[in-house]
């Protein structure tokens, strides 16, 4: 799948604050094929609300939120589980299972919303463990992990499918240097073939390196979302 128009666009879009608690401020962003936008937010919290804003995720009291050009309130169930599986994330809500093994965690996503063969899941899972640290894929449940191996699995889990949508909260603290560049060489690679990335940052070191690349840069505060001059 792939547009030669805008990946993500949020046209004055203006959340419930009834339903999702976010400021009732009206949004405007337009994501391009192979943008970067670094997004500075202190607040968790509130990243993961506006990352599932973008996601149509959340109740609008008016404007609109199109991705691959299309509005999330107007696909049926089929249509936004086909689209959501476009769409990697790298979150710090509680998203993992301790039901199942991490990497069954990390596959479900491709599995729920696309219609891949398991197989062809799998080792593509495999081949991104490797390139983010892991032997393979950790077996054991996510609960059991280290802080820093779970971060690598949030990082296999977002990549994944090569997705056309990136939206990555900030995961600096947890991840090992050596899967900190495997992380910008992925950003890279998904720009490369036409993915968008939003990427969420607390601090301004947690993307220093990756500067010269970053076109889009943005503050994401309680009064809304605005530009930051200059990259």
């Amino acid at each position: 799948m792939g547009t030669d128009g805008p990946i993500l666009e949020l046209r004055a879009a203006q959340p419930s604050f009834d339903e999702s608690g976010m400021a009732p401020v009206p949004v405007d962003l337009r994501l391009m094929p192979g943008d970067c936008a670094i997004v500075d937010c202190r607040d968790y919290a509130r990243a993961t609300l506006f990352a599932d804003l973008c996601c149509g995720m959340v109740a609008l009291a008016s404007g609109s939120v199109r991705f691959m050009g299309l509005d999330w309130t107007a696909l049926g169930d089929r249509q936004l589980y086909a689209l959501r599986g476009r769409i990697g994330r790298i979150t710090r809500r509680e998203s993992w299972l301790d039901l199942f093994g991490t990497h069954q965690n990390i596959i479900l996503q491709q599995l729920h919303h696309t219609t891949r063969p398991t197989d062809d899941v799998v080792a593509e899972a495999m081949s991104l463990g490797q390139a983010f640290g892991f032997p393979g894929l950790p077996l054991t449940s996510p609960g059991r992990l280290s802080a820093a191996d779970l971060a690598r699995a949030s990082c296999v889990r977002a990549f994944l499918g090569r997705p056309d949508l990136l939206m990555l909260e900030d995961v600096s603290d947890m991840l090992p240097p050596d899967a900190t560049v495997a992380l910008l060489e992925a950003i890279t690679a998904a720009r490369d073939r036409g993915a968008a990335v939003m990427w969420f940052a607390r601090h301004g070191a947690t993307w220093a390196e990756y500067r010269p690349a970053v076109n889009v840069h943005l503050r994401l505060l309680d009064e809304g979302l605005f530009p930051v001059r200059g990259v």
